[in-house]
């Protein structure tokens, strides 16, 4: 089995959610690990649990601190724990943008209603005094706007007749300890998945000018209509066991430049020749604006001179 995410939790109270991340993660099958909980309250009862299942911990007061200086000493803490994700599991402290930035794609959180209903703070009485008949539970990632981050997972669950806040908040509560666990889940495993690293790339291959997608020698390519190919997008390929992005360059000289300085990232692809570069997708930590400019890079190689100069002007707005 693959090296298991190393996550980061974040709490400022009993940490239940916490526990239910925590306890998922010793299933086999669990492609995560949590490796810190930290807590902006020393005397969270979630620590103690945490402490007591051998996970380290990390506590500092918010108090007499600006929210800055705040968030820096809990992104070191999470830095040097290794973990490559952050979950909150009822952090209630407002993020600072700088600190949403660093982390952003790989920071998630729960919270007590069907986004993107109720955002903030008294979610199931807001749902209870709507009328509506389902209140519920959304992972979402997140983005400095509050509560607004993409969806990664929802569960309804039904208002009762006489329903207090109180009274659905314990049953939000089951259905957000079955959820979370599983949203982090495929998370972390999503960016080894040729299926969901795919879809990446030909959103970023399809906005190029007159792009088309087709299959050729059993890979998933794109092209010029009615020219030349710019990316092919490999999966196993020949047996060789890589997920990649295949672009093309200037020659063997670039080629050989790009594997001397990244040796595991960079690649000859077999059958290829010189004037292509393999680019690994399943190392995980894409920088896909840099995927994005390799493919715009090899488009420009392809495309005509008078299809590229579109390209050139658009580019200036």
């Amino acid at each position: 089995m693959p090296e298991k995410a190393k996550v980061a939790v974040l709490i400022s109270g009993s940490g239940t959610n916490m526990a239910a991340l925590l306890y998922a993660s010793r299933l086999e099958d669990c492609p995560y690990e949590i490796v810190l909980v930290a807590s902006n309250k020393p005397d969270a009862g979630g620590l103690a649990l945490a402490k007591a299942e051998g996970v380290p911990t990390f506590a500092l007061s918010h108090k007499g601190l600006s929210r800055d200086e705040h968030d820096a000493a809990m992104d070191a803490a999470i830095r040097e724990s290794g973990a490559q994700w952050v979950a909150l599991a009822g952090y209630m402290r407002i993020l600072t943008d700088e600190f949403v930035v660093k982390w952003q794609g790989r920071m998630v959180n729960i919270h007590p209603s069907l986004l993107p209903k109720y955002t903030g703070l008294h979610t199931h009485q807001r749902a209870i005094e709507a009328g509506d008949s389902h209140g519920g539970v959304t992972v979402h990632l997140v983005i400095p706007e509050l509560d607004e981050g993409p969806v990664l997972g929802q569960i309804p669950v039904a208002i009762h007749a006489g329903d207090t806040a109180e009274s659905l908040a314990a049953r939000v509560l089951f259905a957000e300890h079955q959820l979370y666990p599983r949203c982090l889940a495929e998370l972390v495993s999503r960016e080894a998945s040729p299926e969901w690293l795919l879809e990446r790339v030909r959103e970023r291959a399809m906005v190029l000018p007159e792009s088309d997608e087709i299959s050729s020698h059993g890979m998933p390519c794109f092209g010029i209509v009615k020219g030349k190919k710019f990316a092919y997008f490999t999966s196993d390929h020949h047996g060789d066991g890589r997920t990649a992005l295949l672009v093309k360059i200037s020659g063997v000289d670039e080629q050989t430049m790009l594997i001397d300085q990244d040796e595991d990232r960079y690649f000859r692809p077999a059958y290829f020749g010189d004037g292509w570069v393999g680019i690994r997708l399943d190392l995980g930590e894409n920088d896909w604006d840099a995927i994005a400019d390799w493919l715009s890079r090899s488009w420009r190689a392809v495309a005509p001179k008078k299809l590229a100069g579109l390209l050139d002007v658009a580019d200036q707005f």
